[in-house]
């Protein structure tokens, strides 16, 4: 079966975030004093055959631990879905 693996990768809550904090403090240029804080990160799509959608999660998982994410520095989050 195919399945498609949407992922984001965020810095973890509390940790040094400059590229969300430039945005941050760049909105109030563009009329957007209400925004308080902005985090960037990184939105990842992967297309690939598994037997099912458990096993098709378990290898997303398997990418982000091993190659995707800085377990350290960021989350991530996985949603699957059948293609």
């Amino acid at each position: 079966m195919k399945f498609l693996a949407e992922i984001e990768i965020l810095p973890k809550k509390g940790l040094l975030d400059p590229q969300g904090k430039a945005v941050t403090q760049s909105m109030p240029r563009i009329g957007l004093n209400q925004v308080k804080e902005v985090r960037v990160g990184r939105f990842i799509t992967m297309e690939f055959e598994a037997n099912d959608k458990a096993q098709a999660e378990a290898d997303a998982n398997t990418a982000c631990k091993n190659l995707l994410a800085n377990l350290i520095m960021e989350d991530y989050n996985i949603r699957i879905t059948e293609l």
